[in-house]
């Protein structure tokens, strides 16, 4: 297979896995900033008439996405056969209507630009709430990798009695997953959110709660204050201190010491996002994800290769 994998800095940890579970070359994408903001990719290695497969987090997406594409079009300038792009974490996906007159729907307008410069897509349970699945916005190839078996078998490891909370109806879909998967049982919280940091979170009922440990799942994790009221009903409801579950990890401000002050016994996360709290590794999920899209990825390219193409 005539691939590398090519890691943006902070993404090297996670690369490295993927590669040994994958049996791919990798190396670290050079990223330089100029003291104006400007942003300078490179490319250490030859790549000419290879595949390319660039691994970058979208956790800041502005500040992200344009070394990103950089580099992808740097890679093709250079030679390079094929450039996809694994982003664990895939940004923008929940602006997915128009929630107010004159706003941007955000999602497929952040797919067209990525499908400007890659020819397939990895990404981790991307937040697609009014959107049925990938194909519906993208038009190369996308593949999801689901988490909800990783997590489950981490619980069956680590939370042997576990009574899976959903903190919002947005969070069912991976909860009741993970719960039947683990064979735990679970109860899905009610929200209202009235702003960006305000959210205010229904009591659980279940009884079964006193039985176990409480472990909230979310996909998300962003101001923290869903997470936050959650725990704090379920303290209030006389429950065990909580294990929370974040499968990405972005954590905007003050949101992970909000958490943890809230009482949470624990703060887990997936390799998504680079974070401290990481303790579920996605790079065997990844890797698989990947070799699939690489054997069958001889279709032609839908822009044009360059000026006059």
């Amino acid at each position: 297979m005539n691939t590398v994998l090519a890691a943006f800095p902070q993404m090297v940890p996670l690369g490295a896995q993927i590669a040994a579970v994958a049996g791919l070359p990798y190396f670290e994408i050079g990223l330089h900033h100029f003291p104006d903001g400007e942003s300078l990719v490179s490319f250490p290695e030859e790549i000419a008439g290879r595949d390319v497969a660039i691994l970058a987090t979208l956790r800041d997406p502005d500040t992200l996405a344009l070394p990103m594409r950089f580099a992808a079009e740097t890679a093709r300038e250079l030679g390079a056969r094929r450039v996809g792009l694994i982003a664990p974490y895939l940004a923008y996906m929940r602006q997915d209507r128009r929630f107010a007159p004159g706003q941007a729907v955000s999602a497929p307008l952040f797919a067209r630009f990525l499908e400007q410069s890659f020819d397939w897509l990895v990404t981790v349970d991307p937040h697609l709430h009014r959107i049925a699945n990938l194909q519906n916005i993208f038009t190369i190839p996308a593949r999801r990798v689901i988490t909800a078996p990783i997590i489950a078998r981490w619980i069956e490891d680590n939370v042997p009695d576990a009574i899976l909370i959903g903190p919002d109806s947005e969070s069912e879909q991976w909860v009741s997953e993970v719960a039947g998967l683990a064979g735990r049982p679970h109860e899905v919280l009610a929200k209202q959110r009235h702003g960006d940091r305000e959210v205010e979170i229904s009591i659980p009922t279940s009884a079964v709660l006193r039985g176990g440990t409480p472990v909230i799942l979310d996909d998300i994790a962003s101001s923290g204050r869903t997470m936050a009221q959650a725990i704090t009903r379920l303290l209030e409801a006389g429950t065990r201190a909580p294990v929370c579950i974040v499968i990405h990890a972005v954590f905007a401000g003050e949101a992970q010491a909000d958490i943890r002050a809230a009482g949470a016994a624990r703060l887990v996360t997936t390799n998504s996002i680079p974070h401290p709290s990481n303790a579920i590794s996605l790079a065997g999920a990844l890797a698989e994800a990947m070799t699939t899209l690489l054997p069958t990825a001889d279709f032609p390219r839908r822009r044009s290769e360059g000026p006059g193409a």
